[in-house]
């Protein structure tokens, strides 16, 4: 089938309107019809103010499991479930965040997870004849399948294919049956905007014998007698297919019924479609999204309103292993599978997004309608008793742009003389800046020193005289890092570049520009496109420097760090970590490639510690290291350890070695001292990732510094 533009913006509305469905749910999950009236009324928009909304398995599941398209290194339709279950044991921390992790037998996405690090290959890994029906058919298996349908455009059979794949890694019988028919119908909505032919393109991937299939067609008929009533439809679900009706902590079929419903009762519209499912209650943030992705694919951007859209602003947290995917925004995630899509179909991206993605891949581009790539803007007060209340508004426009077709138009007022605006991007986040810890995220920097970072601006027509530079800001001491001033021109794009400086245990959690207006402006307006940051980093992490970032009690991680495993923490100015059978720990950028890293280690209990680079993922890295009395190259895999290259080394506990690994293409080199090893990867290299530490059974490191180049 050949790739329709459309399709990409289309691929963006359903993402969106994901996390919608999400953030509408997330506050009032398991909660019951009669408790949501009773708090909320007719809930008819977000019940929750969030400061910033945490991480959610319902978005962690469709992006890293989809990312398996891209790491098998196969055609897709060659793609298994075994490939996707690679993905899950890479991208998922053990046991925390990304999942509800309940328990073996309890959680299904836990049990399939202990399965398949125990050597149970998909799908038997979720299957009914592996875990019981009970465990194989909860939810899961349809709320992190939408981007199944949404990387298979006007697809569903391929749709169906790739989903039946996906949910079988962790469900199995009805389980799957629900990710083939939720994947297909987002499929089908990219060209049609019939729900009831949406839903019968659905079933048609269905035995028409399983209780899935029956359970949709019972609720088709509800709303055929009783069109106009939707909760004496639910008061009929509840009766004859309640949760007291099927076993396990959330089985699937009673929460399709209400999406069933509610995709019937919204007679097309989605504020009314997303409300009416998340007022029916039990598993909400699950039913809403896979009900608003559907919606939000058939009406497109236009019908999902601006209202939806601007407390989201285009922010999406996650909590996988790879700390630099867990800070994004939306049009990255959207263009990632739309560069998916377009790959399976064997085409190129159309303009402009295939530039935008040659600038990064998380370029701030507005491409998109209504994009804002989650800027912000605030204002620097040199006296903030002058005017205490500061309007702010940012807005997609197509009136200007510097590439493409679209910008951000910032508006700020009032601002008065000598007073700067600053126009940004979060490179960085910290636990005070979210509003809870669901699904407990945790970050690695997007942005380094040694790298540059580029945007244009432009003044309106009929602006008073203005200043301009691109800058960082150093999380540690507050301070802003300035490129040069640029006095701009009204009228004219103006392009701006920043080389950031080498900075000693530096850690940026912003970037953006700065405008330094010469009068007092009320409002000040300006444009900003193509902000993006490039080039290779020269970095350090000196651990003295780090902190102990406190979520909760339960949930405390070192800054810039993600932990896949093990007991990972500051002491005594340097990170310790340890771990009965295997820990690691990560930060670095998911898409550095070549660069060299020195580690400075010191081995304290045991025999295998190890330095790592192109981490991936908690099975996609290179280990290099001290290993029984050897120094080692190994590449870890799902299958375990590889080794690649040793040579005789003697390390003594607790003293200290400096530790070099080099990455160029698919060679590797690691040496401390006057030993070195090397070996050449030719067995489908990594050849990009970031760093990190490990150790091996029962094993203890301690380091104290980083330095990258």
């Amino acid at each position: 089938m050949h790739m329709k533009p459309e399709w990409i913006e289309k691929i963006y509305a359903g993402w969106l309107a994901k996390i919608a469905g999400i953030r509408l749910g997330a506050p009032v999950e398991s909660w019951t019809y009669e408790k949501i009236r009773a708090v909320y009324g007719a809930l008819s928009f977000y019940p929750t103010d969030y400061r910033r909304f945490a991480a959610d398995d319902d978005s962690n599941g469709p992006l890293f499991f989809l990312r398996a398209l891209e790491d098998c290194g196969k055609p897709a339709q060659e793609l298994t479930a075994d490939d996707v279950a690679e993905a899950l044991l890479n991208y998922a921390p053990f046991e925390h965040g990304f999942f509800w992790w309940g328990g073996y037998g309890v959680s299904t996405e836990h049990t399939a997870y202990l399965n398949l690090r125990a050597g149970i290959p998909a799908p038997r890994s979720g299957s009914v004849e592996q875990n019981g029906s009970t465990i194989a058919e909860q939810i899961g298996g349809q709320i992190f399948i939408d981007t199944w349908g949404l990387v298979s455009p006007g697809s569903p059979a391929q749709a169906a294919r790739l989903a039946e794949k996906a949910a079988s890694v962790t469900h199995g019988g009805e389980g799957v049956l629900g990710g083939v028919f939720i994947a297909s119908c987002i499929s089908a909505a990219f060209e049609e905007s019939g729900i009831r032919r949406i839903l019968e393109t659905g079933l048609s991937f269905l035995p028409p014998e399983s209780r899935y299939a029956r359970l949709v067609r019972e609720v088709m008929a509800f709303h055929d007698a009783h069109p106009d009533d939707w909760e004496s439809c639910f008061e009929w679900i509840r009766a004859n297919h309640g949760y007291d009706k099927y076993p396990g902590a959330c089985h699937i079929l009673p929460n399709t019924a209400v999406m069933i419903l509610a995709l019937l009762y919204g007679n097309g519209d989605f504020s009314d479609t997303l409300t009416i499912c998340c007022r029916c209650g039990w598993d909400t943030d699950c039913n809403v999204g896979n009900v608003a992705t559907i919606m939000g694919v058939r009406g497109g951007l236009a019908a999902i309103g601006e209202r939806w859209r601007r407390p989201i602003n285009d922010f999406l947290a996650c909590s996988s292993v790879v700390g630099s995917l867990n800070l994004q925004d939306l049009p990255f995630g959207a263009l990632y599978i739309a560069r998916l899509a377009w790959a399976m179909a064997g085409e190129e991206l159309p303009e402009p997004y295939r530039s935008a993605l040659q600038n990064a891949a998380d370029s701030c581009h507005f491409e998109f309608p209504g994009s804002t790539h989650a800027m912000e803007a605030r204002l620097e007060r040199t006296d903030p008793l002058t005017h205490p209340t500061t309007e702010v508004f940012l807005r997609n426009t197509d009136e200007t742009a510097f590439t493409g077709r679209r910008s951000l138009l910032v508006s700020v007022k009032p601002v008065a003389e000598g007073e700067r605006v600053l126009v940004y991007r979060r490179t960085y986040l910290r636990p005070d800046e979210f509003h809870d810890d669901r699904y407990q995220p945790a970050f690695s920097p997007l942005l380094y020193p040694g790298q540059t970072i580029r945007a244009a601006v432009r003044l309106p027509e009929d602006a008073a005289p203005c200043a301009a530079c691109l800058y960082v800001r150093d999380a540690r001491s507050g301070a802003l890092l300035t490129g040069p001033a640029v006095a701009l021109e009204p009228g004219k794009w103006t392009p701006l570049s920043y080389d950031i400086p080498a900075m000693e245990g530096a850690l940026l959690d912003e970037m953006g520009a700065a405008f330094d207006p010469a009068v007092r402006s009320d409002p000040f307006c300006v444009f900003l496109d193509d902000l993006y940051a490039c080039g290779r980093p020269c970095c350090t992490v000196d651990f003295s420097r780090e902190t102990m970032e406190v979520w909760t009690a339960l949930h405390q991680e070192v800054s810039q760090f993600t932990c896949l495993k093990g007991r990972f923490c500051l002491m005594d100015g340097a990170a310790d970590l340890s771990c009965a059978d295997f820990g690691e720990a990560y930060t670095g950028r998911y898409d550095w490639d070549d660069y060299e890293a020195e580690f400075l280690l010191e081995p304290l209990m045991g025999e295998e510690q190890f330095a790592c680079v192109r981490v991936q993922g908690g099975v996609r890295s290179y280990f290099a290291g001290l290993s029984h009395g050897r120094l080692v190259l190994l590449k870890n895999t799902r299958q375990g350890l590889k080794e690649l290259a040793a040579a005789p080394l003697e390390a003594k506990a607790g003293e200290p070695v400096s530790l070099r690994v080099t990455a160029n293409g698919n060679r590797l080199t690691a040496s401390i001292g006057e030993t070195r090893v090397e070996a050449a990867d030719s067995d489908r290299p990594y050849l990009r990732g970031g760093i990190g530490l490990a150790v091996r059974g029962g094993s203890r490191l301690r380091c104290r510094r980083i330095a990258v180049r």
